[in-house]
């Protein structure tokens, strides 16, 4: 499979990256945008930038080994294509935010030029693997990659261990490629501080119905692969998972781009239920990708 991939026409290589290219756009132009984003990049110690890189690396490791659902793809080739888009992502956000004039050569520093392009293509490569992988026509993939498809579906490929750990990593992905075009922003905190408790667990109840009824409609009804007496814990199961990793990856986010300095314990979780709304709407759409 990898030798087809690697003889497969230039027309399709160049499809493929333009599909990236109009993802990661798609995806990341709000945060290409923001002003708060540009100075997390300016203010983030190297350790940050270390650890967003290398979380952004096994978010898109798990996302073109899940995503696209081809267990019969090796791990050399989404070490390759992984590798392939955070550079696309590190030429996308370097060449916007060039356009756009926050980037000058000559006048500012190379750790705060560095400092931009890593923060914005993080999330700009997110954005070029779900394009790849989703902006595809059907046309696209082998006949001996749609066997597999069945063939694996068949063995349980989306039961048990393996089915959970692709609704983290797609649930993650999807929480930061939502929930990171307003986890910088100062609002998130405006309506922490404002919000009752009542209005916090308001929050958390509708970001957990909206994450149901997402959970339930994609991959339950009608399907005929749970018995009825187990359907509503497997319902209850993935929905408190989703719900949960999209909480985690707020509270990432949010201590990215340092909304926790300075505030009391009270105030950090209530700004992770705030951004968990959207976060939560996030991992939903990730789960919609396993589909």
């Amino acid at each position: 499979m990898a030798d087809k991939k690697n003889t497969r026409p230039v027309r399709k290589s160049l499809q493929e990256y333009a599909r990236g290219i109009a993802g990661g756009l798609l995806f990341s132009f709000p945060l290409l945008y923001t002003m708060e984003v540009w100075w997390a990049g300016f203010t983030a110690s190297p350790g940050q930038l270390l650890i967003m890189v290398l979380v952004t690396y096994l978010l898109l490791l798990g996302y073109n080994r899940y995503a696209g659902m081809r267990p019969g793809v090796s791990w050399r080739s989404v070490f390759i294509d992984s590798v392939e888009e955070m550079g696309l992502g590190i030429v996308l956000a370097f060449g916007v935010l060039f356009v756009l004039n926050r980037i000058q050569l000559g006048e500012m520093s190379i750790d705060e030029i560095m400092g931009k392009i890593i923060v914005e293509a993080m999330a700009v490569s997110i954005g070029v693997s779900i394009g790849t992988a989703q902006l595809g026509g059907t046309e696209d993939e082998p006949e001996e990659e749609d066997e597999v498809h069945v063939e694996a579906k068949e063995a349980g490929w989306r039961t048990g261990l393996r089915s959970k750990v692709s609704l983290v990593v797609l649930a993650l992905c999807g929480s930061i490629v939502v929930g990171g075009n307003v986890a910088p922003t100062e609002e998130v905190l405006v309506l922490a501080t404002g919000a009752r408790p009542v209005h916090i667990l308001l929050m958390a109840v509708l970001s957990l119905a909206m994450s149901m009824v997402v959970v339930y409609f994609s991959d339950f009804k009608g399907t005929g692969e749970h018995q009825q007496g187990n359907l509503a814990f497997a319902i209850t199961m993935d929905t408190c998972l989703s719900y949960l990793t999209a909480v985690a990856a707020s509270a990432f986010l949010l201590w990215f781009f340092g909304r926790f300095q300075g505030v009391s314990f009270e105030t950090a979780f209530a700004q992770c239920i705030v951004l968990g709304v959207l976060s939560s709407l996030g991992a939903s759409a990730g789960r919609l990708l396993i589909k």
